[in-house]
């Protein structure tokens, strides 16, 4: 929710909204999109401002957005910001990549909610709280800063250790040093570390005795199992690193049985490296070892419509829709391929549908300017 939005909804109940904290402010809403720190990680100077107000005897309601809402008696906009997203709805919510979200899911930053036919759904707080630490991280502040502003915040917006938890993992990924052929680099940030020349050997040199060793070719060749492959491919391609990454999964599916998530994984890195017709075989190769592999076959649609392709993307979101009726990724993309195919009155069935998952998001935003088009009022059902 805006601040503007939050102003027409306080003066509807009989309120003022304030842009500053005075001591005739009576309450504080924290809105639930990251934490409310400044650019140099420290707690809002509106935050610190109600707490000496309060330790000075002032009276100061302190709500989390949710809470607030739920006061006014406006319990269905209250759900909104506790429910679940899949990876491409959170991307367009928080214009984080699909990629990026399946990295912090691996790295343990995220945790997905529940899965339904492997595909994630993730609680919307956590996703942002991860965003807001990594971005803070990243701007150069200190993980010692960020835990003493996390601590200084109440518990009641702060809530359980899960942001200490995510600061470690996120802080623990800065310390990792990746060396590539290029030198050495820092995966969670893309930076590289200058590296100095410890100085050459002269050939004369009484203490440094050159000398030649002669190694088999085969010894040279990495010996690796098929998992560890795979975990080489998914840094590579977080790395963007991609035809790395494609050779390593590659790998990983030529040193044992092929399987499903392999088979994804390959399919996406072709599909980030520009290869939508490689990327689509694969993502079929993916659905012929698991045939309820949902996030394979809205890919397929995807690729398909990316390829003017209509009719065979109806039928694999349809396919995906037979699986998980209720996959808000196929729904939406459905809409868009039957209007695409001149079917307006079956796609505005499912944009109205989309509306029941997402009410905030730009996904949602597109459903209801696609609807407007078509001269319809968005009536999502309950």
């Amino acid at each position: 929710m805006t601040h503007a939005q939050a102003a027409v909804l306080i003066e509807q109940h009989g309120g003022v909204a304030t842009e500053h904290v005075s001591r005739q402010t009576t309450m504080l809403v924290v809105g639930e999109e990251g934490w409310p720190l400044e650019e140099d990680g420290q707690p809002s100077v509106k935050l610190l401002q109600i707490q000496k107000l309060v330790a000075e005897g002032v009276t100061i309601r302190l709500l989390q957005e949710s809470e607030w809402l739920q006061a006014l008696g406006l319990e269905e906009r209250s759900q909104e910001s506790r429910r679940l997203y899949t990876p491409a709805m959170l991307s367009g919510l928080l214009k984080v990549t699909v990629h990026r979200i399946r990295g912090w899911e691996r790295m343990g930053l995220i945790r997905a909610v529940k899965r339904v036919f492997r595909l994630p759904y993730f609680d919307l707080q956590e996703v942002q709280s991860a965003r807001r630490l990594s971005e803070l991280l990243t701007a150069g502040v200190s993980e010692r800063e960020l835990e003493q502003s996390l601590r200084a915040l109440p518990s009641v917006i702060r809530g359980d250790q899960r942001p200490f938890q995510q600061l470690e993992i996120l802080a623990r990924g800065q310390r990792v040093v990746v060396k590539d052929q290029h030198g050495l680099l820092i995966p969670t940030t893309r930076q590289r570390l200058l590296g100095f020349d410890e100085g050459s050997v002269a050939v004369d040199d009484p203490e440094h005795v050159p000398f030649c060793l002669k190694l088999d070719r085969a010894n040279l060749l990495p010996q690796r199992s098929a998992e560890e492959w795979f975990a080489q491919g998914c840094q590579q391609n977080d790395e963007g690193e991609l035809n790395e990454a494609i050779e390593a999964f590659r790998m990983a599916l030529i040193s044992d049985v092929p399987t499903a998530e392999r088979q994804f994984h390959l399919a996406e890195a072709l599909a980030r490296s520009e290869n939508p017709r490689g990327a689509l075989e694969r993502f079929y190769a993916t659905v012929e070892l698991d045939h309820d592999y949902l996030e394979a076959w809205t890919q397929i649609g995807s690729l398909h419509r990316e390829l003017g392709e209509p009719e065979l993307a109806l039928m694999a979101f349809d396919v995906a829709l037979e699986i998980h009726p209720d996959c808000p990724d196929a729904v939406l993309q459905k809409g868009e391929t039957l209007s695409e195919l001149g079917r307006g009155d079956e796609a505005v069935e499912q944009w109205n549908r989309y509306l029941t998952f997402d009410s905030r998001g730009p996904w949602a935003e597109l459903a209801r300017q696609r609807l407007e088009t078509w001269g319809v009022t968005a009536t999502p059902a309950e």
